[in-house]
């Protein structure tokens, strides 16, 4: 085998390789469309804090390994956490604000572990949420200027409001 015909096949086979992450994504891009995550800000809602994040993934709830393309949360992206007295707020960079409100949001944690990211011990905040009727999915936040520990105590708040039936 010469040298050319090596270097062919070699270049054949990333071909197909990245036809086959392409047609993969869309796919997947395909499967979840129906999903979607609600935009825009209530007007008059009082914002009680801002943090830079990282938006990391959504995934189905409970398994952080199994991504889901919710629209418009589908790509990582750096943006800003924004909590409310109605919910949270996810300002990222080319992408609509989705907003989730407390009647939307389940829980709030802190994780280690999602697709494409493994953190230092707890260092992902996992914010559960229902995307539509009553499905939940798990997404995450990667803080970039604070402790997950600072942020967490307001959005349990905001989820203890949701299952107490309170409109903080």
């Amino acid at each position: 085998m010469t040298r050319e015909l090596a270097g062919l096949i070699m270049a054949a086979v990333a071909v197909a390789l990245l036809l086959a992450m392409f047609f993969a994504w869309r796919a997947r891009l395909r499967r979840d469309s129906a999903l979607t995550a609600p935009i825009g800000v209530p007007e008059h809602a009082d914002v009680t804090a801002r943090h830079e994040i990282l938006y990391v993934s959504t995934t189905k709830h409970d398994e952080p390994l199994e991504r889901l393309t919710v629209s418009p949360l589908a790509y990582r992206a750096r943006g800003e956490l924004v909590l409310t007295d109605r919910g949270a707020a996810l300002s990222l960079d080319g992408a609509p604000t989705v907003f989730l409100s407390s009647q939307r949001l389940a829980a709030a944690d802190r994780a280690t572990v999602t697709i494409d990211r493994v953190v230092e011990p707890e260092g992902l905040i996992r914010l559960v949420w229902r995307v539509a009727d009553g499905v939940l999915v798990d997404s995450y936040l990667r803080p970039t200027a604070a402790d997950p520990q600072q942020i967490l105590p307001e959005l349990q708040r905001l989820c203890a409001a949701s299952e107490n039936g309170v409109n903080p």
